[in-house]
């Protein structure tokens, strides 16, 4: 039976509500460094940031497909609506309880472990493709791992490359050329953060029998990318301030090397068509270039608080998004 139009209204709006916030929760991910050397000012690197997430954003859609069908079948439900409905209340409330807080936490993760929570307890553990899952999961895990060694390798290259020259010459160089990294991050970020957006309104009209295939449809695709360009063109200058300060003292050459690093990550997993956390992989590139640069100077305490959220995410999102199923649906 199809499920009308006001209700998937409402899930159209909760998506999108969820993409905006991932906008501004994530656009640090893109500009924190950029900001943090002074390479752009706060305004001109927000509007660069917008811009660029909105190209990617449109450019893509394997990440969609892969939200879309991995982690469960939705032609197979009957109550796909009431779990997507769950799923985006329990990841919206969790992205801007971390962001109020300041910790750069997923939002892949909170989606992810959101659905994945939802469907357990709305359609059984049967329903939950946990292969699908699991291979999500170890993209998740891994891709901050990667992004850390990327981080470390290019930042030894580059100290090595350049590290007897002036340290002022260098610094800006290093500072101009990281207009174009951002330019990168923020591309990058679009063509794997939007497509979660997109996946999961792509899932609620298979679901409800509006649409018959995992491709977004073109509405679903340009209001995705616009969301997450204006929520990016919002910023989050909480997060912003806890990647550009207080993991440690980041120079133009820093920067550089991190946005290089998290971008060449991020993209890969796209073309793969695997969903990753863009914060993951930018927080994972900043720790990478710091320790490669002085490891006693980056601030641990704070990279631990936030691996601990890392861990957590999924666990508690999943939990938060099958409570508010029970209570909406039982």
């Amino acid at each position: 039976m199809e499920t009308s139009l006001f209700v998937l209204a409402i899930v159209v709006f909760l998506a999108l509500a969820f993409d905006f916030i991932n906008g501004f929760h994530d656009t640090a991910n893109a500009i924190a460094m950029s900001v943090s050397t002074r390479a752009l000012k706060p305004r001109t690197a927000i509007l660069l940031a917008a811009g660029m997430n909105f190209l990617g954003a449109i450019t893509f859609t394997g990440v969609a497909k892969t939200i879309g069908g991995s982690i469960a079948d939705p032609t197979t439900l009957n109550n796909g609506i009431e779990i997507v409905i769950a799923t985006l209340i329990a990841a919206i409330i969790w992205n801007l309880a971390t962001w109020w807080f300041g910790i750069p936490s997923s939002s892949s993760h909170a989606m992810i472990g959101a659905l994945a929570g939802a469907v357990f307890v709305g359609a059984g553990a049967n329903s939950v493709n946990w292969k699908g899952f699991l291979e999500i999961v170890e993209a998740l895990v891994f891709s901050p791992l990667i992004a850390f060694a990327v981080g470390y390798i290019i930042m030894i290259i580059l100290k090595y490359t350049v590290g007897r020259r002036s340290p002022h010459t260098v610094n800006k160089g290093f500072r101009s050329m990281q207009v174009l990294t951002a330019a990168l991050q923020s591309f990058a970020h679009g063509t794997n953060d939007a497509q979660k957006a997109m996946g999961i309104m792509t899932f609620a009209l298979i679901s409800a029998g509006r649409w018959d295939s995992l491709e977004p449809p073109l509405w679903v695709k340009l209001s995705a990318a616009t969301a997450i360009a204006l929520g990016t063109s919002v910023g989050g200058w909480k997060i912003i301030k806890t990647l550009g300060t207080k993991i440690f003292k980041i120079e133009p050459i820093n920067g550089f090397a991190a946005d290089v690093s998290s971008a060449s990550v991020i993209f890969t997993a796209t073309l793969l068509h695997l969903p990753i956390s863009t914060t993951h992989a930018a927080t994972s590139s900043i720790l990478g270039v710091g320790a490669a640069k002085r490891f006693r100077e980056v601030k641990w305490g704070m990279a631990g608080r936030i691996i601990v959220a890392w861990f957590i995410t999924i666990p508690i999102v999943a939990i938060m998004a099958g409570l508010i199923y029970k209570l909406m649906f039982w």
